[in-house]
């Protein structure tokens, strides 16, 4: 056999580093959308006192931890620590659940009355659609380059969307219907996802080799 048919071409040899480099870019992507995100949300929360658009804003801060850390561990910043990036990603999600519950029982048990927010729609009705394309990328990317960080991250910018729905629903029917009780009950929706998530992940954790 030709030994120079067995060599890999350099088309072969750079396909995983151009992977790489779109995992990478869409993590980015992701940093810059929930930055702003923060911003936005934040403000838009503390005009409406909304609850739903403060536990959202919350969800942002930690999808942006969770896109560090897997930045941190692509570019080789954090070695070969995968078992501790899942870790991390896990508690991330259970963080995220109990601060959603314990936010919306308070609220309730207050009876506050958030205000209509047209800028937190916006942004929520906007976040849906960049989140669930930024998670299917970040998940094939993974998946061909093997990399369960990548996968479990790519699940997380997935509950990043699944939340922003959750919410907008919320908001929505607080300002067309005036239903204020469905502002702080509209982030529980995704508690349950949050824990099996956050469950799965610490366990994957647990199974891969430090």
């Amino acid at each position: 056999m030709d030994r120079q048919a067995q060599r890999p071409s350099a088309t072969d040899r750079s396909a995983p580093d151009r992977l790489l480099r779109c995992g990478l870019a869409l993590e980015y992507i992701t940093l810059a959308w929930n930055v702003a995100g923060v911003v936005i949300v934040g403000i838009a929360a503390m005009v409406a006192h909304s609850v739903a658009l403060a536990g959202f804003g919350l969800d942002s801060l930690i999808e942006i931890f969770a896109s560090v850390v897997v930045v941190w561990h692509l570019t080789g910043a954090g070695g070969n620590k995968e078992k501790l990036a899942l870790r991390m990603i896990g508690a991330a999600f259970m963080a995220l659940a109990v601060y959603i519950v314990v936010q919306t029982l308070y609220v309730i048990a207050a009876g506050g009355r958030p205000a209509p927010s047209a800028a937190g729609i916006a942004w929520l009705a906007a976040t849906v659609v960049a989140m669930l394309a930024l998670a299917r990328g970040k998940s094939v990317i993974g998946r061909r380059l093997d990399n369960a960080v990548l996968v479990a991250e790519s699940r997380v910018t997935v509950i990043d969307a699944y939340l922003a729905a959750a919410v907008l629903v919320g908001v929505a029917l607080n300002a067309v219907a005036g239903w204020w009780w469905a502002d702080p009950l509209a982030g529980l929706v995704i508690v349950y996802y949050a824990v099996v998530e956050g469950v799965a992940h610490w366990r994957e954790g647990k199974s891969v080799a430090a």
